[in-house]
């Protein structure tokens, strides 16, 4: 009786170890991925447009995002349909992070937040520049990362406060 507690307790410390090591993961590496995938998203947009941003979105059911001026969460459809009717309005759309914060949960589950700056000229020609606060999370699925959830409002420009 007495080698079958010792057992129990071996098995149950072994188990404990191997819980541990699971939440183990390597934040840098994970913190480089989210950056490259965050800089490819803005620059396939750029060269692509608008629906270029399907590649980044997860398409599920769990997916939702609070656009500029929105006071609720859009579903996944609801922001593909908003996508496609606005692409063809735009002839260049040009957007980087001013500033980026990564936060690893997992290694599937990231928290990020930043400053988004951008210009977007529409099939006018008149040219919008615009400064954005964003904040999300983002999965990682079989096909890669992916923007699962946030939020973006829309910041005052420089000179909107010079003139107001």
């Amino acid at each position: 009786m007495r080698h079958l507690s010792l057992i129990w307790v071996v098995i149950v410390l072994i188990s404990c170890r191997n819980d541990k090591n699971s939440m183990d993961f390597d934040k840098e590496k994970i913190i480089e991925e989210i950056k490259t995938m965050l800089n490819n998203y803005h620059e396939d947009i750029a060269k692509d447009g608008l629906t270029a941003e399907f590649k980044y979105l997860d398409s599920t059911s769990d997916f939702f995002w609070v656009p500029p001026e929105y006071n609720k969460a859009l579903s996944y459809d609801s922001v593909k349909k908003i996508l496609e009717s606005s692409a063809n309005s735009f002839q260049s759309i040009k957007f980087h992070w001013d500033t980026l914060q990564i936060f690893p949960l997992s290694n599937e589950i990231v928290n990020y937040y930043g400053i988004v700056s951008g210009l977007m000229i529409d099939t006018a020609g008149i040219e919008t520049n615009m400064s954005l606060i964003e904040s999300g999370t983002i999965i990682k699925r079989k096909d890669g990362w992916k923007l699962l959830s946030g939020q973006s409002a829309a910041l005052k420009l420089e000179s909107e406060n010079k003139t107001k």
